[in-house]
């Protein structure tokens, strides 16, 4: 029994734990679907939310972020930021305001025509976020913008003979070369002993430095070497080159080449490399591609030092061959341990040649498409490996001058950080610099205008966010930019873009102005408090009165089409179109009186308000100055038909309230229909002579005239008279396909 007991004991051990194991996994697995449900919400990002306190009220800045526990205002939708941790969201939001006063100080100086450098401002921006840790990410935002800079050239003068490509590729260069020097400088921190820099600080000093802890393995090196005669150095020429043009030390190159004899035939070719910017003559990379061949031809003698290899490396770059470089990658495919040397090697040996080839035959040289051919190969999840370091990938769309591509995977990346934020303000840079219609990349060659639109794609949806926010201010501010950015940038400030391009700026700039003055608060965020847009932002943006004039007469138009009449109305009495405000509100008056006669509760509210405004509109127009003949003429006839409505209206308010003699005798002095039982009868089509509004209450005057006249009695036959008239009017008027029920309570009380 014993035993028994014992087995049935263990079977339910198992049985305890196999569920307790079973939980388990149910339990993670839960988890691991709880956090993919969470991160695939992240993908619906919406900007934090926005603190509308006036600026003059001393309260928070308007654009600045406040954290959304404090903020009443409602949002859109759902927020990505919403699911992030707390410190995470504080970052994003800081981040957000950081940029957009950044774009605000943009708009400014280039509307007042001063210099503004956008991707310095941008990159201090980001660096007061103090997020300099990466978390383990080969890649962060800083160093992207560190790029960004570089390409854009803001820290240096570029050559006026370079292209606006070639240039790019240099920003480019220089950025790796500037990482180049920071790895130089902490692999000599970390090894100070090998280092021996002493108390040297020159460029070259830290290269030996650097070159006595990678070559410690190999002897004695030349720069070290007392005497030469007691024990052969190892002679260091090419390295010494070699990593002075990688770290950006070009005149310490030049120095080292001119100074060894190892090195003085390609002192020269060195100098029209550097002289060049990168490019040289063809009689330089035709002598550079030969001593490669050559170089290839002996092939590697046997106990050659690796190191020499750098000597066809360098020729290589010199020659800008295609051949060659395919060639070195083929034979030599360990020469770099990382994607950033590869990369520094193949732009350095980029040359931008008119049409793509060389003035020497033969002589194909390595292109920039050549480059993003081969980098493109490669998915993004490669470079990110799997999205643990997402910055990866675009950071090489945009050394490889894949600009377009590069913000377009950044706009679209969901993460913690928030990447899109920093994609739109990338695009803003881009844009302003005029830079996309260079470059789109490998397989995307897209018109200057269609990436130019991309870009203003990105910066107007990004811009949209404080739209639905309520932040209309920078919504604006963000909008300009992205008409800026199909003007083509900075140009399009100063008008010295193209035609076209113009042309397509100032369509999108009214398209997105428009967008704003029908939001709640427009109005008076362009036009300021009173006047045509004089004390509001729409002067910043469009400086020429009839300019503004014309826009806020199309605007108004769009609002009448969209049934914003409240605000069509407004608008049409700021830019003093009387008459037009006068039809609108005739027409919504008209709607409403037929609404009231169908029983709508809210009509007589809506009525009374609608006349009170045309009051004051009449009222304004009589103290407003410069009135044309033609629109005092046009004000009238719109005050007649009101005056018209008015009197159609008060019919029907006695009728409603029983007063149906009363209601008659309003009918009977009608001045301009033929019902009065004492006039004699006319002929004349006084039905083409109203207005359309009054004409669309008509039918339901003639029905309530009739119901007045079936509940009064007729003592001296006036109202049989009044009958006669209504029913010739109606049989003048058949061809106006007026409701049936009309013609049947007409005949009926005849």
């Amino acid at each position: 029994m014993a035993m028994v007991s014992a087995i049935q004991e263990a079977q339910k051990d198992n049985l305890r734990s196999f569920n307790d194991y079973m939980m388990k996994v149910l339990e993670e697995d839960w988890q691991k679907e709880k956090r993919d449900f969470l991160q695939s919400l992240s993908r619906i990002s919406t900007l934090p939310k926005t603190n509308m306190i006036d600026k003059s009220s001393g309260g928070v800045r308007s654009g600045q972020m406040v954290p959304m526990a404090s903020s009443s205002q409602v949002s859109s939708g759902p927020s990505a930021i919403g699911l992030l941790p707390l410190a995470d969201k504080r970052l994003v939001e800081k981040k957000v305001s950081v940029y957009a006063e950044v774009v605000r100080n943009l708009n400014n100086a280039r509307q007042q025509g001063l210099p503004f450098k956008p991707a310095t401002a941008f990159k201090v921006a980001y660096e007061s976020l103090g997020t300099e840790a990466s978390g383990g990410k080969s890649v962060n935002m800083q160093k992207m913008w560190h790029l960004i800079l570089k390409l854009m050239g803001e820290d240096s003068m570029m050559r006026q003979s370079v292209s606006r490509k070639m240039s790019l590729v240099i920003g480019a260069r220089r950025h790796l070369e500037w990482g180049h020097e920071k790895y130089i400088m902490d692999i000599i921190q970390s090894h100070p002993a090998q280092a021996a820099l002493g108390g040297a600080v020159g460029n070259l000093h830290r290269v030996r430095a650097f070159l006595r802890i990678r070559l410690r393995d190999y002897g004695l090196l030349d720069f070290d070497a007392g005497d030469a005669r007691r024990q052969p150095p190892i002679d260091t020429t090419w390295q010494q080159i070699y990593f002075c043009l990688r770290t950006g030390y070009y005149d310490e190159a030049r120095q080292v080449a001119l100074s060894s004899r190892a090195s003085h035939q390609f002192a020269p070719l060195l100098a029209e490399w550097i002289n060049g910017g990168g490019m040289v003559p063809a009689h330089a990379a035709a002598a550079a591609a030969e001593e490669c061949e050559k170089m290839f031809r002996m092939g590697d003698r046997v106990g050659r030092a690796s190191y020499d290899k750098k000597k066809l490396l360098l020729y290589a770059i010199i020659s800008g061959s295609r051949r060659q470089i395919d060639r070195l990658l083929r034979d030599i495919p360990s020469l770099f341990s990382t994607i950033e040397d590869f990369l520094w090697f193949i732009l350095s040996a980029v040359q931008d040649f008119p049409g793509g080839t060389s003035s020497n035959e033969g002589l194909v040289p390595y292109s920039l498409d050549d480059l993003q051919a081969y980098l493109n190969k490669f998915e993004p999840s490669y470079y990110t490996k799997n999205g643990k370091d997402p910055l990866v990938y675009p950071y090489i769309l945009l050394l490889s001058i894949q600009l377009l591509p590069a913000i377009s995977y950044l706009s679209k990346e969901a993460g913690e950080e928030e990447y899109h934020i920093d994609a739109a303000h990338i695009a803003i840079v881009l844009a302003d610099n005029g830079v996309l219609s260079e470059v789109s990349g490998a397989g995307q060659k897209l018109g200057v205008m269609d990436a130019y639109a991309e870009a203003s794609s990105i910066i107007r949806q990004y811009g949209s966010m404080y739209l639905r926010l309520g932040n209309l201010q920078m919504a604006l501010e963000y909008y300009a930019q992205a008409a800026a950015a199909v003007g083509g940038g900075h140009v399009s400030w100063t008008g010295r873009g193209s035609v076209d391009q113009q042309r397509q700026m100032n369509l999108m700039l009214k398209q997105l102005l428009t967008e704003i003055l029908f939001r709640d608060g427009g109005v008076y965020l362009l036009l300021g408090s009173r006047g045509a847009g004089e004390e509001g932002e729409l002067r910043r943006f469009l400086t020429d009165h009839k300019a503004r004039q014309q826009f806020l007469l199309e605007a108004a138009r769009q609002c009448l089409d969209s049934g914003l009449y409240d605000k069509s109305i407004e608008i049409q009495k700021r830019i003093g179109a009387f008459s037009m405000a006068l039809d609108t509100i005739n027409k919504c008056l008209s709607e409403a009186i037929c609404a009231l006669s169908r029983g709508r509760l809210d009509g007589e509210s809506q009525t009374a308000g609608l006349i009170h405004s045309g009051n004051e509109i009449l009222e304004t127009f009589k103290y407003y100055p410069e009135v044309s003949f033609q629109e005092r003429e046009h004000v009238s006839e719109q005050q007649t038909i009101l005056r018209q409505l008015e009197t159609i209206l008060s019919i029907h308010k006695l009728t409603r309230l029983g007063q149906y003699l009363d209601a008659l005798r309003e009918v009977a002095k009608i001045p301009f229909l033929p019902f009065d039982p004492r006039a004699p009868d006319t002929s004349a089509d006084v039905f083409q002579n109203l207005s359309p509004h009054v004409q669309a209450c008509l039918p339901d005057l003639l029905k309530v005239a009739i119901t007045c006249l079936d509940n009064v009695s007729d003592t001296d036959g006036s109202l049989r008279a009044m009958r006669s008239k209504i029913a010739t009017f109606l049989a003048n008027n058949m061809r106006q396909n007026w409701p049936r029920d009309l013609y049947e309570k007409v005949a009926k009380s005849l």
